[in-house]
């Protein structure tokens, strides 16, 4: 009688580096697919922009479409500098970008570590009322709050633009809480055995480890404030006070489009936003990930 044939089993370290494998496949197969719709939404059109920004002006909407611009027609960068003061321009983002970052570290920084570390009366019921605040869409305060600043008189300045920032915002006060929930608090009870003071501890043990969250907030804040059109919009009247955006909304005439140099003007804005996401990328990406969920 034939015996059937011994079927090998494998081991316990063939069966480990199989599945770690089959990991490691299934991990490069996400990072292609996520990196190939990346490549679609984002690689895409940003390819277009580009190719449009160094076209002339009869190519834009040419039918059939010009893939490649022939000739390749660099001086649209420069009209976009020469036809409107777009460094002045950038120069006002910059500014207002700047306070902002100024107004969010120090305001959000203090008031999540009176959350995280301090006890008062009502502490969470404050906290909630804060959170519930994310809910409530900003066009919804547009109306009141340009009363408010037409009252005190800031309509036509910076102001509405860059005091608001040194009041705090919810979302970044939520996150330099989590953050700071994090950070033991046996380092608090060992400085205040040594007679350092609320602030002290606060100033020389808190902020110094809440450099990634602050990384965070001073480079979305930089963004927000850098892509924002509809607040300058409202507030700005004076032509050489405009922002970037508020610029390049210019190169929009009522009658006569020039698409190639929006294109070639956006292309230059975006400039700032990227080298400062590239100079923190690492700080950015590692507060992002760090922030906690105590609490």
């Amino acid at each position: 009688m034939a015996t059937s044939p011994t079927v090998r089993q494998p081991t316990w370290p063939e069966h480990l580096r199989s599945r770690r494998w089959t990991r490691r496949f299934n991990s490069v197969v996400v990072f292609l697919i996520l990196t190939g719709l990346a490549f679609v939404v984002v690689g895409i059109p940003l390819g277009w922009m580009v190719i449009t920004a160094l076209k002339v002006r009869t190519q834009v909407f040419a039918w059939p479409p010009v893939y490649w611009p022939n000739p390749i027609r660099w001086q649209n960068f420069a009209d976009v500098l020469t036809n409107l003061p777009m460094l002045r321009f950038a120069a006002n983002s910059l500014l207002i970008a700047s306070l902002n970052i100024v107004g969010n570290l120090l305001s959000c920084t203090i008031v999540a570590f009176a959350f995280a570390r301090m006890r008062f009366p009502g502490k969470n019921i404050l906290f909630m009322l804060l959170l519930s605040t994310l809910m409530i869409p900003n066009q919804i305060t547009l109306l009141p709050r340009f009363v408010l600043f037409q009252a005190l008189g800031w309509v036509g300045s910076y102001l509405p633009l860059i005091v608001p920032a040194f009041f705090g915002n919810a979302f970044f006060i939520f996150l330099m809480r989590q953050y700071i929930m994090t950070i033991p608090r046996d380092l608090d009870e060992a400085a205040r055995i040594d007679g350092a003071s609320t602030w002290q501890i606060f100033t020389q043990i808190i902020l110094p480890l809440c450099i990634p969250p602050m990384t965070v907030i001073a480079v979305l804040t930089f963004l927000w404030n850098w892509n924002s059109f509809l607040d300058p919009l409202i507030y700005i009247s004076n032509y050489q006070d405009y922002t970037i955006q508020l610029g390049l909304n210019m190169l929009k005439g009522r009658y006569n489009i020039q698409w190639n140099l929006i294109m070639a003007g956006s292309l230059l804005g975006v400039i700032p936003p990227a080298v400062l996401y590239f100079l923190a990328q690492d700080r950015l990406i590692g507060g992002i990930a760090n922030v906690g969920i105590k609490g």
